[in-house]
């Protein structure tokens, strides 16, 4: 385990080479590129496609939902979810009780979802020759430790 340091100690070129924030977005960024121009002919953005996916994979699921599965700021998925359903490709149903709203896939969108599919193995595939498989199964496990912990502290 690293020695922690004094605020004294600690220099803007060691926040420059250790930050992991800076290391993520860096990484983010650059694999996002990769998946938004593997989707790009169909209109759709990484993001776009991880909504669907979580929509359709939880069937119809409050927004709160949506967010929770994908780490997501309400606002961030707000913004989406007003393009997504101007394409067509979600629906808004009344929930239960009438106060809550329920995102549901639509099947334009499933379509839209399945006919992406190729171009998306092919970005998982640039990304993982990018970063290695080795990495790719480090990040699998932090996703999965991420989604652990953070499970067990909303219960």
């Amino acid at each position: 385990m690293a020695k922690k340091r004094e605020p004294t100690q600690i220099s803007v070129e060691m926040i420059a080479e250790q930050c992991i924030a800076v290391r993520l977005r860096m990484l983010s960024r650059a694999v996002t590129r990769i998946y938004n121009q593997a989707l790009r002919p169909y209109s759709l953005t990484t993001s776009q496609m991880n909504i669907l996916v979580a929509v359709s994979c939880l069937g119809e699921a409050r927004q709160q939902d949506v967010c929770q599965a994908l780490h997501l700021e309400k606002s961030t998925l707000s913004r989406d979810v007003v393009r997504m359903r101007s394409q067509g490709w979600l629906d808004t149903v009344p929930g239960e009780d009438c106060r809550t709203a329920l995102l549901r896939i639509t099947p334009v969108g499933r379509k839209l979802l399945e006919q992406a599919i190729p171009a998306w193995q092919q970005a998982q595939e640039q990304a993982t020759a990018l970063l290695g498989e080795s990495e790719v199964r480090t990040f699998g496990r932090a996703a999965t430790t991420l989604r652990v912990k953070s499970q067990t502290t909303r219960t």
